[in-house]
């Protein structure tokens, strides 16, 4: 009986045993599943989620410059107003320029010139550069939260070398023997009036032309003047934009034209920067020390040129001893530039200059006739430019970041 009995319990026993490890086998089995699916779909679902909160993050801009919602002037001892104040400039533009030293210059073009009046013979020949040098100044003469006055200065001088010395050619010869300067005073005003609205003024006056001696100097006829004027809204701190005019010579001869200024910047690389017609170009920061540009500019000049010789128009008419140039030239330009120290800066430039216009006009006689219409060959070209900047430890010790 003991026998009969134990047999079928050890063999049940036996059964329930192997059971009872199959079912633990095929709960590991479950758990590994399991396990396998947390690591394929679960924690790559975690990541996302964490990837996705990061890139919620505001980015850094770069740079951050001088000033933009906060003024320049927080944290001076004498500042009592405490409200933000807007004004033109964005996050992500480069720093303020208070001294710039630029020189540019083009590869060799052709020159035409036809004449469109009796007296003045045709000529073509060859230009084998044309090379400016410019050197601007600006000094902030009033900085206060509500109200900013600058005072600029500039020094422009265009010469040209022509193929053949001399060319017998009297505007040509003057060109080359003379140049052609600039010597100009502006005065900017920029009135934030509260967090949104501002206002931007600026005038200009200037000698232009070929003068060369005090009394030249002296000489009214070379005086030039130009106006602009602009109401604007700050959106953010990294877009304003504003409506206005231009009254001057960016097309040549004296115009007054609607203007646009629109300056945004869309993420921590890419903005915009635009005086819209003049000139709109796309901005790259690659850090806060380097930044690209691209785009158009248009840029017009107005001298007042000598003659030799007294140029007779015939009956009715005064001759000329003088002859009013107007250029006009269009530059699809890329643009560089890098800091090299705390306070200075590298400027390079390159693309190709498109000339609209190079004509000489009269005026002395009422119909301001176009006497010789000059066509410049479109020609690639370069520029250097050095500017210094406010730097970055005044900057800091006011209190702004750039």
């Amino acid at each position: 009986m003991r026998n009969g009995l134990a047999q079928p319990f050890i063999k049940y026993s036996r059964k329930q045993a192997g059971s009872r490890v199959w079912r633990g086998f095929g709960l590991l089995m479950s758990l590994r599943t399991t396990f396998l699916c947390t690591k394929n779909y679960l924690l790559p679902g975690l990541l996302a989620l964490a990837a996705a909160a990061r890139a919620q993050d505001v980015p850094r801009i770069f740079p951050a410059p001088a000033p933009t919602a906060i003024d320049s002037a927080r944290g001076s001892a004498d500042l009592t107003d405490k409200q933000q104040f807007a004004n033109p400039s964005v996050l992500g533009m480069g720093p303020s320029k208070g001294i710039i030293l630029h020189y540019e210059r083009t590869t060799p073009f052709s020159v035409a010139a036809s004449s469109q009046v009796a007296g003045v013979s045709d000529y073509n020949t060859d230009a084998k550069r044309n090379g400016k040098l410019i050197f601007k100044g600006y000094i902030p003469a009033w900085n206060r939260p509500h109200l900013k006055v600058i005072v600029g200065l500039n020094y422009d001088r265009e010469e040209f070398k022509f193929k053949e010395q001399p060319t017998n050619y009297g505007l040509f010869d003057n060109l080359e023997n003379k140049g052609l300067k600039s010597t100009g005073v502006q005065l900017a005003v920029i009135r934030p009036v509260d967090g949104v609205h501002w206002y931007l003024a600026r005038v200009k006056g200037e000698l232009s032309g070929d003068y060369t001696s005090s009394t030249d100097i002296g000489n009214t006829n070379y005086f030039r003047g130009s106006l602009e004027a602009f109401y604007g809204w700050k959106r953010s701190p990294r877009f304003s934009w504003g409506v206005g005019f231009q009254y001057g010579y960016t097309f040549g001869r004296l115009s007054l034209y609607p203007a646009i200024i629109y300056n945004r910047t869309f993420n921590d690389r890419w903005g915009i920067e635009a005086l819209f017609p003049a000139r709109v170009s796309v901005r790259y920061n690659a850090s806060e020390r380097s930044l690209f540009y691209a785009g158009y500019s248009v840029d017009g000049f107005n001298y007042i040129v000598a003659l030799r010789q007294e140029l007779p128009l015939g009956p009715g008419k005064q001759p000329l001893r003088s002859l009013e140039l107007r250029e006009t030239e269009v530059k699809f330009r890329l643009r560089w530039e890098r800091e090299l120290l705390s306070f200075l800066w590298l400027g390079a430039e390159g693309g190709y200059r498109y000339n609209y216009a190079f004509d000489a006009f009269d005026r002395i006689n009422a119909d301001r006739d176009r006497i010789i219409r000059t066509k410049l060959g479109g020609a690639p070209y370069v520029s250097l430019e050095l500017f210094a900047v406010p730097p970055r430890k005044l900057l800091e010790k006011a209190g702004v970041r750039r």
